[in-house]
């Protein structure tokens, strides 16, 4: 029996958690055996790790972990290199504002074994044109600093085979701000398999989102001067 582990980063959730790990735990549930859903709370200010304990009570499939506070990518990195130490088949990672769909992701398990990575192509965006238009600036300028070409870099609906992201995670630096992104990238590079699969993008289902503009355009301009860095270094080991 295949497995996998359903990583999520949450933090200041407390409006969503619940019912985030309600919607998504049956997947896990029907896949069985030594599959997991793990949601990694990162140093929240709320109820969120609070209530994630208190609904991992009647749920024996789902691992509450938290940690210092870091950011969504370290959160990320943190989720994968805890579910790699367990060595299920795959890798699968949202988020838990409630804005992904979980049916959606059998259309992506149907397919596992054909793509070292499946990624949700976000469509149908319902989360405002600001977002759209980061997203289409972020397109270009890893198209710019890369010289590759990506649809949807910063998905948070990814399906990935465990083995190859065990072989690929090194090169992203620790703590990393913008880590699916160079997953992403990476990928691109070394030409592996990746199929980009259309899915829906919901509004935020509840509270209030922690990165506005300003922050976007901080951590956009940030990230032009890492990845500059960091195409260097991938230029070396490639």
């Amino acid at each position: 029996m295949e497995t996998v582990y359903l990583v999520m980063p949450a933090y200041n959730e407390e409006a969503n958690i619940q019912n985030v790990i309600s919607d998504w735990y049956p997947i896990v549930e029907k896949l069985g055996g030594e599959s997991r859903l793990v949601i990694i709370d990162d140093g929240s200010k709320d109820r969120t790790f609070e209530l994630m304990k208190r609904e991992a009570k009647s749920r024996p499939l789902f691992q509450p972990l938290t940690k210092k506070n870091q950011g969504h990518g370290a959160t990320v990195l943190y989720g994968y290199r805890y579910a790699l130490g367990r060595q299920p088949d795959y890798i699968f990672q949202t988020d838990s504002d409630g804005q992904t769909n979980p049916e959606e992701f059998w259309k992506f398990w149907k397919r596992r074994n054909q793509y070292d990575m499946l990624i949700g192509y976000r469509n149908k965006r319902e989360d405002g044109l600001s977002r759209i238009f980061v997203t289409k600036v972020l397109r270009m300028v890893i198209r710019l600093c890369f010289h590759v070409s990506v649809t949807d870099a910063n998905t948070p609906f990814r399906l990935m085979k465990t083995e190859v992201l065990g072989e690929e995670i090194g090169l992203i630096p620790e703590d990393f701000n913008l880590s699916n992104v160079l997953i992403s990238v990476i990928y691109a590079k070394k030409n592996r398999k990746v199929k980009y699969i259309p899915i829906t993008f919901r509004p935020r289902q509840g509270g209030k989102n922690s990165i506005n503009l300003k922050k976007i355009f901080g951590i956009g301009c940030q990230a032009v001067r890492d990845f500059r860095e960091i195409n260097t270094m991938l230029q070396k080991k490639l």
